[in-house]
């Protein structure tokens, strides 16, 4: 059975590229388009993974955690925020909502799947 990772990213191109990754690496992806849609599309099915970028209409990537972390299947889910911003600042802000990682775009696809693997296996 493959494991299930969310994505949520307003950029289509980011969203294609980390499907195609993990895809290829034999994971099932789940696409939204922002952070409501992130949260819907979450409590539509179980999944093992939440990748989420910051920066996105209608709901940020921190909101999106702290409204996951509050739903008790997402308690323990991995969440991992792949954005542009790198400042201390914003990881701070990242653990404190819930974030599990962080990884920086432009990502490595080689990196994304270890840290996907190293996460959820």
């Amino acid at each position: 059975m493959a494991k299930t990772v969310l994505t949520v990213d307003d950029s289509a191109s980011i969203r294609q590229m980390v499907s195609f990754t993990l895809k290829s690496a034999g994971y099932e992806v789940v696409e939204a388009v922002d952070g409501m849609d992130g949260l819907d599309k979450a409590k539509a099915r179980a999944c093992n993974l939440v990748l989420t970028d910051q920066n996105m209409p209608r709901m940020d990537g921190l909101s999106l955690i702290k409204s996951l972390r509050a739903m008790p299947q997402y308690r323990s889910v991995p969440i991992l925020m792949l954005t542009t911003e790198s400042s201390d600042t914003m990881k701070s802000q990242g653990r404190a909502a819930g974030a599990t990682g962080w990884l920086v775009k432009p990502f490595d696809p080689q990196k994304l799947i270890e840290v996907v693997k190293k996460v959820i296996g």
